[in-house]
């Protein structure tokens, strides 16, 4: 029965990532479609981030009164709603509706399933299960690509994920007694975890909601470790976001190659980061969460250090954004695995939605702010912006682990 549950988490990870790059693949056609500029998709987009931020606030409340299971399944019948409005839609002023419930149950997935998967599942399965949500994004705008090439349009792109979601809801829905059923954790837990979770590992989801109150943003803020935590993911997110997104102008405005060339080679940066996290699976059977941190936070800095050599051909350019995103890999899901070891499993919902609140902040304010900087100074900051964030990621994830590093032994 575990096994079953945790291929239909793997199956929801797909789901998840399925419409995440697919608005960035449909828009040229749609803002022709809805006489809406080219430059709006940036409000759809922060509807959908604000709309995630407001789900993980308020993931620990719904968790811990609904469960995780039901919270996953009705999530997504959200984003399965959504996207059917978003096929619907006349206008852009629908969009921006739609987008609201889109945004809450993608936010109110995530923490929900990272949340799950961080108490009663291997690290190795949070990387492959990270690794699952990358290879979503790439069928996403491979289905929305189907669509329009076959003369239906970016509606029918749109309505076929929206099916999907809808097929994956039902399936929710028919594992929730193996999530009910669920009370312990796997036989896998390492030392790094094994202090902190043995009293807790017999109880259930509902027995555990019976014996507190949701923490909030002030409760959460008051555990010892917890703001570190916080601003380290932050910190991530804003690298990581501002990567994917700049990585490509980067190279076609600061290092004068071939537009076409660029945005091929600008994919190379997921490429690393999907590839990573398929690889890390396989090393976190041999070393614990924050040395996989630490890993992950040195091929980084790797990556940026290549990027600056003057290498001929441009090499060092490619050559370091895919060590970026390989040392972006293991990063993501590491912190989520670590944070019941060092929070406790009472306390990792609240604090897991609290980290998908200030991924998604990063994720929606820190490219826009590089972008300001390439304009008025130079786009050639790239690499150097990338290292202001890594460096205060790093300060935090020493910090945390002065702090907690007893909670959770390496």
């Amino acid at each position: 029965m575990a096994n079953l549950l945790l291929a239909v988490i793997y199956i929801a990870f797909i789901s998840l990532g399925l419409p995440d790059a697919v608005l960035g693949a449909a828009w040229p056609t749609m803002s022709g479609d809805l006489h809406a500029p080219i430059s709006w998709a940036g409000g759809i987009s922060m509807t959908i981030s604000a709309g995630t931020i407001v789900s993980a606030l308020l993931s620990d409340r719904m968790t811990l009164r609904f469960g995780a299971g039901k919270v996953t399944a009705v999530s997504v019948a959200l984003t399965a709603f959504a996207l059917f409005g978003f096929s619907i839609s006349p206008n852009y002023w629908m969009l921006l509706l739609f987008a609201i419930p889109y945004g809450l149950g993608a936010g109110g997935v995530d923490a929900a399933l990272n949340n799950y998967v961080a108490i009663h599942y291997e690290s190795r399965h949070m990387s492959w299960l990270h690794a699952m949500w990358g290879l979503g994004t790439l069928l996403g705008p491979y289905i929305m690509a189907s669509a329009l090439g076959a003369g239906h349009g970016w509606a029918w792109g749109y309505r076929t994920i929206s099916i999907l979601q809808v097929v994956l809801t039902a399936v929710l829905v028919l594992s929730l007694p193996l999530w009910k059923a669920r009370k312990t954790v796997e036989p896998q837990r390492t030392s790094e975890t094994s202090s902190v979770q043995s009293a807790q590992s017999e109880q259930s989801e509902g027995e555990t909601a019976d014996r507190r109150k949701p923490l909030g943003i002030r409760g959460v803020l008051a555990i010892r470790g917890a703001r570190e935590i916080l601003v380290m993911f932050f910190c991530y997110c804003a690298l990581e976001s501002t990567a994917m997104l700049w990585a490509s102008s980067y190279m076609a405005l600061g290092k004068g190659i071939d537009k076409t060339t660029a945005a091929m080679w600008g994919s190379l940066f997921c490429i690393g980061i999907t590839v990573g996290r398929l690889a890390s699976g396989f090393l976190t059977m041999k070393l614990n969460d924050p040395a996989m941190i630490r890993l992950g936070q040195a091929l980084v800095l790797t990556g940026i250090v290549i990027m600056l050599l003057p290498l001929p051909h441009n090499i060092g350019t490619i050559a370091g954004l895919m060590v970026i995103g390989l040392g972006c890999a293991p990063i993501y899901p590491c912190v989520i695995h670590s944070t019941p070891a060092y929070f406790g499993e009472d306390k990792s919902q609240a604090i897991v939605g609290m980290q998908m609140a200030c991924a998604y902040v990063g994720s929606m304010c820190m490219p826009p702010l590089f972008g300001l900087i390439a304009q008025h100074v130079s786009v050639n900051l790239f690499p150097f912006y990338l290292v202001v964030f890594l460096a205060l990621m790093v300060a935090m994830h020493e910090t945390l682990r002065r702090k907690c590093g007893d909670r959770a032994a390496a």
